[in-house]
């Protein structure tokens, strides 16, 4: 919209400025046709003439507005703007900007002059400007030189103006823009209403609305009315012109007319809306300033109360570390609680406070920080010893300090209690020991043990209890000595009475002890007697037994049953084997007990008489064994005996009936069958052989004893020899049978497989077929080769087969098929192996023959060639058809290298056909004549031609060289003679300095080629004097163009001078305005830090670009007095130019010292954002600790336990306490930078809120687990109670089951044991009943 706006503006100013270029209708004014027609053009004239001179007016005021800033002035528009110089400086003054400097002179050509570069001036700021020359505006053309102001206006004065409508969903520019501000500040305003820049301005209330609405001072709004027109008028422009300091453009009668002049009027708001704006501007740089000021004083303030603040801190840390260091306690229970309470008053009270004040300290250092940065002061740092740093080490000293202390006490504290519960529980443990040793060692001193083994078993058991019983209440005893033990290193105050009550009971323990092992010992040895008693008629009842079951009469009837028996009688000896040992083993035992001195169980005597009976019943038993065995045996022999010898001969009839019906074979391969068949059967006939000797032997063996049954044994043996030999005699015939067939079959294949083989090798051997070419032949020669190889190594086969053939039983040799097949295998080697050795001879021929005459071709080809080329090339005289020449002569040199190789090989076949006797020597020997000769006729021919182009190539370069050098010379002179018109730009005076920089190089350059150039033209014109004339001429007129060129370089100096020092100023801006660039790069930067590191890292690094740009003040400064050498009018420079660059780097400069100061906000504020986050993550890392202790707590289940978590809960609330305190004044800090708008708040506010409810869920789980702990100590101090209770009844249970009647026990000693139990009974009756209380309140 406003770029439409704008557009529309412009054409409006053009259309004005064609109509006044219209030439003047004379035919109008000549037609008079009617007088209305007159009428009616002379009130139009006049109507113009009228508008035209309001603008005149208006406009030379709105000039003269202008031009008074530069102490200029002009009395006539048409008039003064005719020379351009006005004109110019009006535009440097709207534009801000160096126009070219005017010409000087008041001829006409110099005002177009300048007119044409204010007009340039208006182009380059895209101004249209149509139908309008600089001719018009020298000529005092009255319309055009009035629409060139009008448009000088809109485009300086109303085009910058943009305003957004009130919904902010447009924005106007230009005239639109300036009618709706209008709008905008006269609403409200009584019979306000602007639509136009015409009529609605007649009666002057808008002009006052305008001033009352920015300055209500100034004016009664209230009192003016509609109709007071000139009253209005003039008084908002008196009030303007006085008060505001605005040129008074109109007079009340340019307005209060019937049709005011609009571009008139615009022209004059426009300076109400620039200067209202400009006012507005210095409103808020006069309230910058003042907070500037009053920052600094708050400042200073800051920084005397973050001293004082600071050192009051250390001081009190280093206060408090001496006081909390010191590691001495109580001595007692009381005083240590004492001394823990005054340090948990500290922990809670005292050192929140300071804490706070430490963070508090943090915070008011940053905001020092932020408030010199924005002030643009140098930052502050606090004296040595009050750094953050330094303060945040003490603070670390005092919480190690703190710890170290609040460990120690609780340590202490701990300890201290632990031993008071540790006494009272061997006080009261140590009683009930007492009791229960004095009851056991009563029970342990009684000897009833009987006289049979169940009797002796029982008192066995009986004892075993009461031995269980004590050895499970060693536990106990040792847990009295821990007890001790742990009170005595721990140092407790009574360990005196402690240690003497330990070593009574221990003293009581070890005699308990003693009496049992001695009544076990007594016990166990009259328990081991009648078990061995009773173990020796056991074995006597099974000794009885086994004799009646080895004197039976049975010995088997065949070898199955007889096997049978033996494994029983086996077992029954391993049986008696075993009785003996373990008859040896009582014996042994039940004689101990004679030797055994002191207690003895039973008489001697006795004993002897028992082990004397068992040893008599056992030494019948051996005898009936062995006799019973040796019986059996025999039987088991002979039946086996007859096994073995039927068996042999039932797979000796076997084997006969196989090899009487087996052939000898009809081919090789089932003869090889059969053989394998009969090795297998040799294998079995060895193995059986061995078996029957055995057999026979033990059959001998049976008749030298002449035991039982021995009748038919000899017969067997003698039928079972004879069988055997039949079958070895068989089974010897077979065996030569099949290996005659075998060399037969082997000896026919050999035979058939050689002579297919001759077969083919002749076919091969005899083929006709040498080859048609080189390649062919060697193909042959390759196989033939082959073959060759191949019949050498069947020669080895022959001679085999014939020594094959001799070796052939005589049935086989003497057959004639046998006979004539090794005739014909012999005689076909032979026309192999001679026909080989023949074909060989002559492929070796074919193929030398093959290569000469292929080399021999392909060289006569190329020679012709290259003959046909050199006899009919003619040497050009161009010197590019003279290069082409002598690059295909380079290529033909490689070409004849190359075939002369191929020649000395054709030589060398040649010579080695005619060493070896060819058939075609004569023929070979003519074709190598041929060649040679052919070739040197050929080098001779291309040396002649190289000589003479070579000639022609060194004088055709040495003329084109001197060519390109002269043309070099005269384009140098006549680039040096184009540089001497110095420009008014900045592009002229660079390319200046360019231009020479590079001739000088290119004449240094050039020097070196003069001399070279000039040795090849004497050396020319000596070697061709045909030619010398036309060699030597060129080079004179390069030395005389030199001189030339050297004598114009030399008048260029003073330019270059100029251009140095404009060069270096050039140098220097572009460097700032790069830095410029590149800084404000580094100031946009929308990085934010992600931690606290990259938070101090990025205001460092944007505290080290305000101390760069600090740098570069200074540079900017000597930059901008570059004016003083745009004033000087001597000084050829591009002035012009240079104020653009100057005016870009003011811009730039002003823009990044906003750039910086907007970023350091952002900066500042995320900086506190993430100190905060820091002391967040302490306080989840508080609350994290905090939720995983109480999330992995247990019941204890004794009540030392219990009471040791209650302990350890209490400690575990109060750092809780102190940690909530901290986390407290963390959700303060938060608060805070809510408060101050932080750009993280919203993150902010989600980090306190969740501190706060996990800090208050933690508070509420710790004292609910407190509520748990409390039930269950006083739930485990019932049990343990119980348990107690429990443990004495159990014993005393015990005693009162005691109903034995020992005589050796006093009836009265019984009787004051049950009066000590029954006051026993009594006195815990009461300890009962409290436990019931107890029970009933849980």
């Amino acid at each position: 919209m406003a770029n439409a706006s704008t557009d529309l503006d412009n054409a409006e100013a053009q259309r004005q400025l064609n109509n006044n270029n219209r030439p003047a209708s004379t035919g109008f004014w000549e037609t008079e046709t009617t007088s209305a027609k007159l009428f009616e053009c002379s009130r139009i004239k006049a109507l113009a003439d009228e508008r035209d001179a309001v603008q005149k007016k208006t406009f030379t005021k709105w000039v003269n507005s202008h031009l008074s800033r530069v102490s200029c002035r002009i009395s006539d528009l048409y008039n003064d703007l005719r020379d351009g110089y006005m004109l110019i400086r009006l535009l440097e003054v709207l534009s801000g900007e160096m126009l070219p400097r005017p010409t000087r002179g008041r001829m006409r050509i110099h005002c177009l002059e300048n007119v044409d570069k204010a007009l340039q001036f208006l182009k380059e700021q895209r101004v249209h400007l149509e139908n309008v020359g600089s001719h018009d505006i020298v000529d005092g053309n009255h319309r055009l030189t009035l629409g060139l102001i009008w448009t000088i206006i809109l485009r300086f004065q109303i085009q910058v103006i943009k305003i957004e409508t009130e919904d902010n969903r447009e924005t106007r520019s230009a005239k639109d823009a300036l009618l709706l501000w209008c709008q905008m500040k006269t609403a409200g305003y009584p019979e306000v209403n602007i639509h136009n820049f015409t009529t609605c301005w007649r009666d002057g209330l808008a002009f006052n609305a305008l001033i009352h609405r920015h300055r209500p001072d100034l004016i009664e709004f209230h009192k003016l009315t509609r109709s007071n027109a000139t009253h209005n008028l003039q008084q908002a422009f008196n009030i303007a012109e006085q008060s505001l300091g605005l040129t008074k453009l109109l007079d009340p009668e340019d307005v209060n007319t019937e049709n005011p002049d609009e571009k008139s009027i615009i022209t004059y708001v426009v300076s109400y809306y620039h200067y209202f704006s400009k006012m507005k501007a210095l409103i808020v740089e006069g309230k910058r300033i003042g907070k500037v000021l009053d920052n600094a004083i708050e400042a200073e303030k800051i920084i005397r109360r973050y001293e004082a603040l600071a050192s009051d801190l250390l001081e009190w840390i280093e206060r408090t570390i001496s006081i909390i260091s010191n590691q001495k306690f109580a001595n007692s229970l009381s005083g240590v609680q004492q001394q823990l309470q005054a340090f948990t008053t500290y922990c809670t009270i005292e050192k929140p406070i300071k804490f706070q004040e430490k963070g508090n300290l943090e915070v008011l250092l940053f905001t020092i920080q932020s408030k010199l940065r924005a002030n643009n002061q140098k930052p502050y740092v606090p004296h040595d010893g009050k750094l953050i740093s330094d303060i945040n080490k003490a603070w670390e000293r005092l919480e190690k300090a703190e710890h170290d202390r609040g460990v120690a006490l609780r340590k202490e504290l701990i300890r201290q209690e632990k031993l008071e519960l540790l006494a009272q529980r061997f006080d009261h443990k140590t009683t009930m020991r007492q009791a229960w040793l004095n009851e056991n060692q009563r029970l342990v001193s009684q000897d009833n043990f009987g006289y049979d083994l169940p009797a002796v078993e029982a008192a066995m058991k009986k004892h075993e209890a009461i031995e269980a019983d004590i050895l499970s209440y060693e536990e106990r005893i040792s847990v009295v000595v821990e007890l001790a033990t742990e009170m005595e290193s721990e140092g407790y105050y009574d360990i005196r009475r402690i240690s003497a009550r330990k070593e009574n009971i221990l003293g009581q323990w070890i005699l308990l002890k003693e009496l049992v092992v001695g009544r076990k010992s007594r016990l166990e040895k009259n328990l081991a007697l009648q078990k061995t008693f009773q173990e020796m008629v056991y074995m006597i009842d099974w000794m009885e037994e086994m004799q009646i079951k080895l004197l039976s009469k049975d010995y088997g009837k065949h070898l199955l049953e007889v096997e049978d028996m033996l494994q029983k009688q086996s077992l029954q000896e391993a049986d008696i084997s075993i009785q003996a040992d373990r008859v040896q083993i009582l014996n042994t035992a039940a004689l101990k007990f004679t030797t055994v001195e002191g207690y003895q169980p039973c008489d001697p005597q006795v004993i002897c008489n028992r082990v004397n009976h068992v040893n008599t019943c056992l030494e019948e038993l051996k005898q009936l064994a062995a006799k019973r065995r040796l019986e059996l045996e025999d039987s088991r022999e002979l039946w086996a005996f007859f096994q073995e010898v039927e068996e042999s001969e039932a797979w000796i009839r076997e084997k006969t009936s196989i090899l009487a019906t087996q052939s000898c074979g009809k081919d090789l391969s089932s003869v090889l069958r059969l053989l394998q068949k009969h090795k297998t059967l040799a294998g079995e006939l060895l193995a059986r052989r061995a078996l029957l000797q055995q057999t026979m032997m033990k059959g001998k063996e049976i008749l030298t004893q002449k035991s039982f049954g021995t009748a038919g044994i000899q017969e067997r043996l003698m039928e079972a020899k004879a069988e055997w030999k039949r079958l070895e005699d068989q089974a010897t015939q077979r065996l030569c049978n099949l290996q005659e067939a075998l060399d037969f079959f082997q000896f026919s294949t050999e035979t058939d497989d050689l002579l297919a083989w001759l077969q083919d090798t002749y076919r091969l051997v005899s083929s006709e077929d040498f080859g048609h070419d080189e390649y062919s032949t060697q193909s042959l020669l390759k196989k033939h080769r082959g073959v060759r190889e191949s019949i050498d190594k069947h020669r080895v086969q022959v001679v085999g087969l014939r020594k094959h053939m001799v070796a052939l039983p005589l049935y086989y040799r003497e057959l004639d098929e046998v006979r004539a097949r090794m005739s014909e295998t012999e005689q076909l080697y032979t026309e192999v192996a001679e026909v080989a050795v023949l074909r060989q001879q002559w492929l070796h021929d074919a193929l030398a023959v093959y290569r000469m005459f292929s080399e021999v071709n392909a060289c006569e080809v190329w020679i012709d060639e290259k003959e046909q080329w050199l006899n009919n090339m003619e040497v050009p005289e161009r010197l590019e058809d003279v290069e082409v020449i002598a690059h295909r002569f380079e290529s033909l040199d490689q070409e004849m290298n190359s075939l002369m190789g191929r020649i000395l090989d054709v030589n060398q076949i040649v010579q080695q056909l005619l060493d070896s006797g060819h058939p075609s020597s004569t023929e070979v020997r003519g074709c190598q004549d041929h060649l040679n000769s052919r070739w040197n006729r050929i080098v001779e021919l291309v040396e002649q031609k190289k000589d003479h182009l070579d000639s022609i190539l060194r004088i055709q370069n040495y003329l084109l060289e001197c060519t390109e050098i002269k043309s070099q010379i005269q384009d140098k002179r006549k680039a040096i003679d184009a540089t001497q018109y110095v420009g008014s730009d900045l592009g002229s005076v660079l390319a200046l300095q360019r231009r020479l920089s590079t001739m000088e190089g290119a004449l240094a350059v050039l020097e070196p080629k003069l001399l070279h150039l000039q040795e090849d033209a004497e050396e020319l014109a000596t070697s061709h004097p045909d030619k010398a004339v036309e060699i030597l001429v060129p080079f004179e007129g390069i030395s005389v163009e030199w001189e030339e060129l050297k004598r114009t370089l030399q008048g260029c100096e003073d330019s270059l001078t100029v251009a140095g020092r404009l060069q270096q100023f050039i140098q220097d801006l572009d460097s700032f305005l790069t830095w410029l660039v590149q800084t404000q790069t580094s100031a946009a930067s929308d990085e934010l830090p992600n931690v606290l590191e990259d938070a101090e890292r990025l205001i460092n690094q944007h505290a080290a670009l305000k101390e760069e740009i600090g740098r570069y003040e200074e540079d900017y400064e000597r930059l901008q007095s570059v004016n003083e050498l745009l004033e000087s009018e001597e000084a050829p420079l591009p002035h012009g130019a240079l104020q653009q660059w100057l005016h870009k780097l003011d811009v730039g400069w002003n823009k990044l010292l906003e750039m910086w100061e907007s970023r350091r906000e952002v900066l500042v504020q995320a900086h506190i954002f993430h100190l905060f986050l820091r002391d967040v993550k302490q306080a989840e890392a508080f609350l994290n600790n905090q939720e995983s202790a109480l999330a992995h707590v247990e019941l204890p289940t004794t009540v030392e336990t219990v009471e040791a978590a209650i302990k350890k809960h209490k400690d575990f609330t109060t750092t809780m306490e102190l940690n909530l305190h901290r986390i407290k004044a963390v959700i303060e800090a938060g608060e805070s930078l809510i408060s101050q708008n932080n750009i993280y708040s919203e993150r902010i506010r989600e980090r306190v809120d969740l501190l706060s409810n996990r800090g208050n869920q933690n508070r509420e789980h710790a004292q609910q687990w407190l509520h748990k702990l409390n039930d269950q100590w006083e739930l485990q101090r019932f049990l343990q109670d119980c348990h107690e209770i429990g443990d004495w009844v159990a014993e005393k249970m015990l005693m009162a089951r005691d109903t034995s009647r020992d005589e050796t026990q006093k009836l009265h000693k019984k009787w004051l044991k049950h009066q000590t139990f029954m006051a026993e009974l009594a006195q815990n009756k009461e300890w009962l009943d409290k436990i019931e209380k107890v029970s009933s309140a849980l």
